[in-house]
């Protein structure tokens, strides 16, 4: 017979054993295909997990380009107000293009908490090719889970009448969890007409928990969180200059 094909809707707890470590005053927010973490302060998420496997990628609905406030911060999210005239683009975190497998999934992409200030230039430039190489990984691995989101601190100049920070740089971690290679990648990049190709942003885990302060896989089991932390694959990841970095 015939494997049976695993729902394409994660249920919310799924995602749950992946995500960063969290204080108890942390606004978790847990959406059907993705789950952050909100910071009022910043007005977005400090960080946005979501899961991409290939299956998903075979379907391919239109974008809804629904964006709106999102209902489930308890604070209360951005609004469309904010991006209005403020020479920023609505930067999907996690992107609409990964979540095109249903309509309903695609118009959860366009929640203002799923969304960052982003330089025009990077956002229809280097972050789109990154996210495109993301989608490529998927394809090459069958899954691989993303957390990603801005790289947020204090004295950030912001827009709009909620004060929606504009992040200097972005960052994007990349796991492929399936045996046998259990492998890592991260990315920091800075918001602007980044000019050098996706892989020369590439840099381990370890530096983006290090510039982000979040402990992404708290409940990996340390030994294999600290190979897939600490090293870089150029191989398993098809990186042109195809090194391994410290």
């Amino acid at each position: 017979g015939t494997e049976p094909v695993e729902p394409l809707i994660l249920p919310p707890f799924a995602l749950a054993p992946y995500r960063p470590s969290a204080g108890p005053d942390d606004q978790i927010v847990i959406h059907q295909a993705y789950t952050l973490q909100y910071s009022e302060p910043h007005e977005q998420a400090a960080w946005v997990l979501y899961r991409i496997t290939a299956e998903q990628l075979q379907a391919s609905v239109n974008r809804t380009d629904d964006f709106r406030a999102d209902e489930a911060v308890a604070t209360g999210s951005a609004s469309l107000e904010d991006y209005r005239g403020s020479g920023y683009d609505r930067g999907h975190m996690a992107p609409a293009a990964a979540m095109a497998w249903s309509v309903e999934i695609m118009s959860e992409s366009f929640l203002l908490s799923n969304i960052s200030p982003q330089d025009p230039d990077f956002n229809r430039g280097i972050w789109r090719d990154l996210e495109a190489m993301v989608r490529g990984w998927a394809v090459l691995h069958g899954e691989v889970f993303v957390i990603t989101g801005p790289v947020l601190s204090e004295q950030l100049p912001s827009i709009g009448p909620n004060e929606v920070s504009v992040p200097e740089s972005y960052y994007k971690v990349v796991v492929d969890l399936r045996p046998p290679e259990i492998e890592g990648i991260g990315f920091i990049l800075p918001n602007g007409s980044a000019n050098q190709s996706v892989d020369r942003y590439a840099v381990t885990i370890d530096s983006v928990e290090a510039v982000t302060g979040f402990d992404f896989f708290p409940v990996v089991v340390d030994s294999v969180e600290e190979e897939i932390e600490s090293y870089i694959s150029g191989e398993h990841w098809a990186l042109e200059y195809g090194r391994c970095l410290p």
